[in-house]
């Protein structure tokens, strides 16, 4: 794709960053663990749409009623109990998820709220079951300083995370409960972002801070993004379930040009003076009688072959809205949803997939389509397929307008998916099973008290009083590991790099060799730094140690079988003589260029129980000796 003017197309961008706090469930004492076993228990059930408080029904709710699935509840009793299946009321509000929320506001320079009131969101696809989800506002107006310039967070708020889907089929979906219920910490920007990138660091720049805390849960599927996109022409789009940061600019760059394409299919369909499309939908079973189309003789029994015209869209469903996704993706997106279908075909990809160009004449005749026109094809049992071709006729007759607000779903390579219209104000509701509950100025000076500091001003500090480079100070500012550090920094004389490589990239690399760095405690790691310090072992020994740590040993039986305590400097300087000795011819040749060539000789007869600073100035001073 060329290069886009994102500002000149009016490009708004807000996301809202939805985080999984270190604690047990919002509304019950359960404890937030996932579990990978096969549950003991399953509870069927179906949900049905019911009007708010003002009389009116929710838009998506409707659409997710029309989608007709039931749904499966997986349940593990050890982590789900009657709350989550909504066969008891809600307990009183998690407190310690009520105090994390409120410190993570305070950093945020968000007010909090006078009294925290519990509402209810309607939310029918099953992810909840209750039908609706219980949200908290915590707190208004929170700033997040970027660029020298200050974004808008107007809403922070605490609610339950959904149920974890496990498996969807045509006609139900399958969830398991274990997840429903964690607390989860929901922060909202104002769509001021103009660009894909400024939206991404943003979004880094919340995590960051949320990590601070050291009160959130950490891992794939913890920490979840919504990004609500829109061009001026065109129309929001919520794009939810980004899990990681560095796709959001993926997303909003693709969800731009999907927008621009649907823009100009709109433009097209002016220019033919286009129809909307009628909703006459013809049976064409005996045309693809003897066809070679797998898909249409795999199609059930008692089903048939169902077409409809779409007038004036000759051409239009090929055209690419996003890599690999046509506007007939689009189409058959809505088929899928609404008639519970496989796919579609459609006249602009055939003949092919078996069908015959005769065929597809005898297509066009039988529903009387001309040149200009586009026809739809569905092979399913007649219910299905009727279905699917009105839903397929309400998304052509949608792109009259351009480009409709939908709620979608990020697919992995940062191309969206139709999942539902977007939510209307209706869907939101006052909880009357649960009190409010007062946030007191004790409570905030409580809070006020214990805030950590921000990782950019904690950034700052590492470098400027311990001397460490940016990237290590940038690790180390969000990392669990930066109260171990400070300690063993301030209790030993040793290298604060040292210290905080250790922490953060030597452990990181046993566990990616399968070491269990779990088993390396934090008192072995100021033992082993305290060691060093004493000299009493190489620093260079550290990684061999460590790994045997994460085997089972203790310190000192991890140095006993390694046999790497810190050798003497005489029996160094022995060695060091030794070697360049037996490499003079090499040294009276290369002079001081020999250094490299014999460091490595020097280490390995040493094996890692001398530091290598002082082997290489030993080496110099030998070398010196002869070449003088």
């Amino acid at each position: 794709m060329e290069e886009v003017d994102y500002e000149k197309l009016g490009l708004r961008v807000g996301f809202e960053i939805h985080q999984e706090l270190e604690t047990h469930k919002l509304f019950c004492n359960c404890p937030s663990d996932l579990k990978d076993e096969e549950p003991p228990l399953m509870v069927k059930r179906r949900l049905q749409p019911t009007q708010s408080e003002l009389g009116e029904i929710d838009r998506a709710a409707l659409a997710e009623e029309a989608k007709s699935k039931s749904f499966r509840y997986e349940v593990h009793p050890e982590s789900v109990c009657l709350v989550e299946l909504d066969e008891e009321p809600p307990h009183p509000l998690n407190r310690e998820a009520l105090d994390i929320a409120l410190e993570i506001a305070l950093l945020l320079d968000a007010q909090p709220v006078d009294e925290a009131h519990v509402m209810r969101k309607t939310v029918i696809d099953g992810s909840n079951t209750a039908g609706f989800q219980r949200t908290v506002l915590i707190a208004r107006d929170g700033r997040l300083k970027m660029d020298g310039k200050e974004v808008g967070l107007p809403t922070i708020c605490l609610e339950e995370d959904a149920a974890r889907k496990i498996e969807e089929s045509q006609d139900f979906v399958k969830y398991r409960l274990d997840r429903l219920g964690i607390p989860l910490l929901e922060i909202a920007t104002d769509p001021e972002f103009s660009d894909p990138e400024t939206a991404t660091r943003a979004a880094l720049k919340i995590g960051r801070i949320l990590r601070a805390t050291e009160e959130v849960k950490r891992g794939i599927g913890t920490i979840r993004q919504d990004v609500n996109v829109s061009i001026e022409d065109g129309a929001r789009q919520e794009i939810k379930g980004v899990q990681e940061l560095s796709l959001i600019s993926t997303v909003i760059e693709k969800e731009v040009q999907r927008q621009i394409k649907l823009l100009e299919i709109k433009e097209e369909l002016e220019k033919r003076n286009t129809p909307k499309s009628e909703k006459e939908i013809f049976e064409v079973t005996d045309i693809f009688s003897d066809t070679d189309s797998k898909i249409i003789k795999n199609s059930p029994g008692d089903g048939g072959v169902f077409a409809v015209v779409l007038k004036g869209f000759n051409e239009l469903l090929k055209e690419e809205l996003e890599p690999d996704r046509r506007f007939g993706t689009e189409l058959s997106d809505y088929a899928r949803v609404f008639g519970k279908v496989e796919g579609i075909f459609h006249t602009d990809e055939l003949p092919g997939y078996g069908i015959s160009e005769e065929e597809v004449s005898e297509l066009r005749e039988s529903v009387k389509a001309s040149k200009n026109d586009a026809v739809v094809v569905v092979a399913e049992e007649e219910n299905k397929a009727r279905k699917a071709l009105e839903a397929v006729v309400n998304r052509a007759n949608k792109a009259f307008e351009g480009v409709p607000e939908e709620t979608r779903r990020a697919l992995p390579d940062g191309n969206t998916q139709y999942m539902r219209p977007l939510p209307g104000a209706a869907r939101m509701y006052v909880e009357t099973d649960v009190p409010p509950l007062p946030i007191t100025e004790e409570m905030l000076e409580k809070t006020k008290s214990k805030l950590p500091e921000k990782p950019d001003e904690k950034r700052k500090r590492y470098i400027e009083k311990y001397g460490l480079s940016e990237e290590i100070a940038d690790q180390m500012s969000i990392s669990g590991k930066g109260d171990l550090f400070e300690e063993i920094v301030g209790e030993h004389e040793v290298d604060p790099t040292l210290v905080a490589t250790t922490l953060e990239q030597k452990l990181t690399q046993l566990e990616r060799e399968g070491i269990s760095v779990s088993n390396i405690s934090e008192e072995s790691l100021r033992k082993i730094f305290e060691l060093v310090s004493e000299e009493e072992i190489s620093k260079d020994a550290l990684l061999p140690i460590l790994e045997e740590i994460g085997k089972g040993s203790e310190v000192e039986g991890a140095i006993d079988k390694l046999g790497i305590q810190k050798m003497g400097k005489e029996k160094v300087s022995e060695i060091v003589s030794e070697v360049v000795e037996n490499k003079r011819e090499l040294v009276e040749k290369r002079g001081k260029k020999a250094i490299d060539a014999l460091m490595g000789i020097a280490m390995q007869k040493i094996g890692g129980k001398a530091d290598g600073k002082l082997v290489h100035r030993m080496l110099e001073e030998k070398i010196d000796e002869i070449l003088s």
